[in-house]
């Protein structure tokens, strides 16, 4: 063969092929990204409004529809669009032709839709709009549980603490926690009340919006000096809110706290998660991009103990779901077969052969190989 001729007569240039060989392996080995699936980039945007309390009838007539015809005659390359409206939830997912510039699809989606705020329902708010990777998937699930914290505070935490500060995470999307109760400022109304002192809850809401303001007042000069003047007026606690005044009747005010009750609350519960039957809060984290499973999760777990210094001590964060064993565990089985494999193929051409020579040459052969692949695979 041409390629035993050539190489018995340049033996050094096969063998600074060789060492060429093992370096790139060994380094495609450690960069290239370790992980359940390949990123598969598919063209796809959701566009997702929330408005609570709308049925999925008017979530689809009044907001799926109009948004629906809008992008058709703003956005570029559009294959098809799909729309599901739920109670108060409706997504539209774009699916665009291949080769379509998803930077420039998100640009011209985010523009159409705030600009089209006007004429949907009044008090509809933005949409979250984001590209689809069938590659995100969840790679690690932390429950938070804790004697004498309330579900409250754990979806505080979850959703204002720990997620903000594992934001700097290469490659982490953590969504909102599921479970726990989501901490809001709820006002009771007194309906028996507020007909005997002939009032409606708008003039509650007018009253809590009015004496709950932040106004900027500018600067006062005196003398040499000039100093910023602050105008708050900006209940500090929950329970202030209670004392604000509605109107006045005669010589009487009536305040909040006689036809309603201020209180820190939460709205209605969804999803419930229990972690060894106590009542938790569950965080997710998805993997987006090109970065490795290992390498994120890596660094989430170094990154927890320091966070967790600034929470409750009674505070407890539990790995639920770890998607690293599992590739690890790949990763060492891959190894350890491939061993078994040139072992055995080794001492075979020893055993039938009885050359040292050419088992030599079939086991330095083989990782070559293995390492040539890898550098294929991972450009």
């Amino acid at each position: 063969m041409w390629i035993v001729r050539l190489a018995l007569r340049h033996p050094y240039t096969f063998i600074v092929m060789a060492i060429v060989i093992m370096i790139m392996g060994a380094l495609s080995i450690i960069r290239t990204p370790k992980d359940i699936f390949p990123n598969i980039n598919i063209p796809v945007v959701s566009v997702l409004w929330n408005y609570y309390g709308l049925s999925p009838e008017q979530m689809a007539n009044r907001i799926a529809v109009i948004n629906q015809r809008s992008l058709t005659l703003t956005v570029n390359d559009i294959d098809h669009l799909e729309s599901t409206s739920l109670n108060g939830v409706a997504n539209i997912k774009i699916f665009f032709q291949p080769g379509a510039n998803i930077a420039t699809a998100l640009s011209q989606a985010t523009a159409m839709s705030q600009t089209q705020l006007r004429q949907l329902p009044p008090g509809t708010t933005p949409p979250l709009i984001i590209q689809y990777s069938a590659s995100s998937v969840p790679i690690l699930q932390l429950g938070l549980s804790g004697k004498g914290l309330s579900e409250q505070q754990l979806f505080d935490f979850g959703s204002n603490f720990i997620r903000v500060q594992l934001a700097d995470v290469e490659g982490a999307a953590i969504p909102w926690a599921y479970g726990g109760k989501q901490r809001q400022v709820q006002v009771d109304l007194d309906t028996a009340a507020l007909q005997e002192k002939g009032l409606s809850p708008s003039d509650v809401v007018t009253a809590v919006s009015n004496g709950n303001l932040i106004l900027p007042s500018g600067t006062s000069k005196i003398g040499s000096y000039e100093y910023d003047v602050e105008s708050n007026g900006s209940p500090i606690t929950t329970q202030e809110l209670n004392d604000l005044p509605i109107k006045t009747s005669g010589n009487s005010v009536i305040y909040i706290r006689d036809v309603a009750h201020v209180r820190d609350g939460f709205p209605p519960q969804t999803n419930i998660v229990r972690v060894n039957g106590q009542r938790s809060a569950l965080m997710t984290v998805m993997k987006t991009g090109n970065s490795s499973t290992l390498d994120i999760i890596s660094q989430i777990k170094d990154e927890l103990p320091l966070i967790q210094k600034g929470l409750p001590p009674q505070l407890q964060i539990h790995y639920l779901n770890d998607q690293s064993i599992f590739v690890r565990a790949a990763i060492k089985g891959v190894v350890r077969e491939a061993i078994i494999a040139a072992l055995l193929t080794a001492a075979m051409i020893l055993l039938f052969l009885g050359s040292w020579r050419s088992t030599f040459i079939i086991a330095v052969s083989i990782p070559l190989s293995i390492l040539t692949a890898s550098v294929v695979l991972s450009a």
